[in-house]
């Protein structure tokens, strides 16, 4: 759609050809419609929001962009309404108690927002907050709140249309934070527009498609996945708060079978959680018969849950090839690589000693030692994906594992305010050839004939025991070791004791278990499994209360903080186990058990 300069003016088209046209409805509980919004009344009260926005003369700046869990068509308005008056929005996850103050007066600061953007509701829970903390806050209570949902629609007549380009900043992305300090990603119109036709491509979709978002909107996949994309291709979409799939997953599933939705997806994690919590009885009552475009991205996608949710949701309509894995991130917009719509996913064995020393090596998927990876598919639209030496700088050899750089139209412009941290990271070329400038993502994978497959992140990499070891591989060997551990709710993480690195598992244990909890079991079953299948030791295991590990928006684990807080006494311990140095066991000991 390149005779489109910004998203603003498709949605002002949308509303001036189709103004009944229904773009957004919002589920309570994640079934019934309690709301919606055509292309008319959207336009109309994100006028009214950008008037408003004006008036206090905000056109230039950054406004903050918050709302409930539950506020989802308010907060499409609100965004909308930034955007229409020239604002560069700063979506940020709605602060639920006191602590959250402290995270949300850093994102003030560092976007160095003018306004901020709300519901009445909420407004009323942040302001009694923060009179109940003004030291940890203070520049919450400087600058001007807006309650969007108290203003008069009438003001959409006092709207001046700002003048917008592809190259105008549309908002600030802030990176999820599971590998360091949160960075926000500035992302313009041009990107936007972009990403949505990759994804628009990718996806296969037409006016006859149906999304379902469960995905918090303020994240990159839940705002351009969930708000962007629906628009920009003009087919309506269900959302539902993130919050109803915790409380009981398969509402998820319940909303794509009843509204017959074609596409939806999360992370690896949502999908391991409906094949443990799903009951026959549920089963029963699913047609999942319209999923065309079930994607997974957001952290590793394994092909062991492909397999196991394909076998438990096969019996309701759901097939194998609607699995779509993709790869994505913040810095690139959202969408970096994806495959053909209606082709399987894509899975190589490889060696796994040869994966530690960045080698890959096909194998029989019999022999021993094979890793199963699902590939990502491939750059689209003119972009591309290079594997590099992170070291060397230079891109590598085939079967070589590297980091993946990246290019094209949908790279977001840098970091707010970071310039140094943007040249190292969206700045940098080839040492070889001159090529670039590339994006460093940070993850380390390889292209087999031009497929892509992720293997990990630089920055998490273990080494044990002279070889290297990706943290997520270990985190679902131990979660398969004991029902006690919950699924994909545990950490394996490295620290250094005399200059070499031991591994230290967190995980969290279920509801059900945390009576009654057989400790030694556990931490034998942990060891056990981790020496089997890594050759590496356990020096600690720690236990921690059911739905305490930190993660991302997105659901990703926070490895890094967790980290700190098993080196800081802060994880809500419910057992813990480690070695001693009078009773250390090595590897060769387990193994002989």
């Amino acid at each position: 759609m390149e005779r489109y300069k910004s998203i603003v003016e498709i949605l002002r088209e949308r509303a001036v050809k189709q103004p009944l046209k229904v773009g957004y409805s919002f589920l309570e509980n994640g079934e019934t419609i309690v709301g919606s919004l055509t292309y008319k009344e959207l336009d109309r009260q994100a006028r009214a929001i950008a008037a408003q926005l004006q008036a206090i003369n905000a056109t230039g700046g950054r406004a903050l962009v918050v709302y409930p869990y539950n506020g989802g068509l308010e907060f499409i308005a609100g965004f909308f309404g930034c955007l229409y008056a020239g604002v560069v929005a700063v979506t940020d996850n709605p602060p639920r108690h006191s602590k959250a103050l402290v995270n949300f007066e850093k994102r003030v600061i560092d976007s160095q927002a003018t306004v901020a953007l709300t519901t009445k509701n909420l407004l009323d829970t942040i302001k009694n907050n923060i009179a109940q903390n003004p030291e940890i806050a203070p520049n919450l209570s400087k600058i001007p709140w807006i309650a969007t949902d108290e203003l008069s629609d009438s003001l959409a007549d006092e709207w001046k249309q700002p003048e917008l380009t592809g190259d105008s900043l549309a908002f600030l992305q802030y990176t999820s934070g599971s590998t360091g300090t949160p960075k926000g990603v500035m992302v313009t119109h041009g990107n936007i527009l972009h990403n949505s036709e990759i994804i628009y491509q990718a996806f296969g979709h037409s006016r006859e498609s149906r999304g379902l978002m469960w995905l918090p909107l303020f994240h990159d996949m839940g705002l351009i996945g969930g708000v962007m994309q629906p628009l920009y291709g003009d087919f309506p979409v269900f959302l539902m708060s993130p919050v109803d799939l915790i409380q009981q997953p398969v509402r998820w599933l319940k909303g794509i079978s009843k509204y017959q939705a074609t596409t939806s997806g999360g992370a690896n994690f949502a999908y391991e959680l409906l094949c443990y919590k799903i009951t026959s009885e549920q089963l029963e009552s699913l047609d999942l018969s319209s999923w065309e475009v079930a994607f997974s991205g957001a952290e590793p996608v394994l092909a062991e849950t492909l397999e196991r949710f394909t076998g438990i949701f096969g019996a309701c309509g759901f097939r194998r090839e609607a699995f779509y894995p993709c790869y994505g991130m913040a810095e690139t917009t959202l969408f970096t690589s994806g495959g053909e719509k209606k082709a399987p996913p894509v899975v190589r064995y490889v060696e796994k000693k040869a994966l530690e020393e960045n080698r890959v090596v096909e194998v029989n998927p019999e022999e021993k030692g094979a890793k199963a990876i699902v590939g990502c598919g491939r750059a689209l639209c003119g972009d591309k994906i290079t594997i590099v030496n992170p070291d060397k700088l230079i891109q590598c050899l085939d079967n070589e594992v590297g980091e993946i750089w990246v290019k094209g139209a949908g790279v977001g412009k840098g970091y707010w305010q970071k310039p140094e941290e943007t040249e190292k990271t969206f700045g940098v070329y080839l040492v070889d050839s001159g090529e670039g400038p590339f994006l460093r993502t940070g993850d380390l994978g390889f292209l087999q004939d031009g497929e892509l497959f992720i293997t990990g992140r630089i920055k998490d990499m273990m080494i044990l025991w002279g070889r290297n070891h990706y943290p997520q591989y270990i985190e679902f060997t131990v979660e398969n070791s004991h029902p006690a551990l919950r699924p994909s709710c545990g950490a394996a993480f490295a620290i250094e004791v005399q200059e070499l690195e031991h591994l230290v598992i967190v995980h969290e244990v279920e509801r059900s278990y945390l009576r009654k909890l057989p400790v030694e079991e556990i931490v034998g079953a942990i060891r056990m499994a981790v020496a089997e299948q890594h050759i590496a030791d356990v020096v600690a295991v720690v236990l921690v209360k059911t739905g305490s590990i930190p993660k991302t928006s997105s659901g990703k684990i926070q490895r890094g903080m967790c980290r700190e807080m098993f080196l800081n006494g802060g994880l809500e311990v419910v057992a813990q186990w480690q070695q001693s140095q009078e009773s250390k066991s090595n590897i060769t000991d387990l193994l002989n058990l």
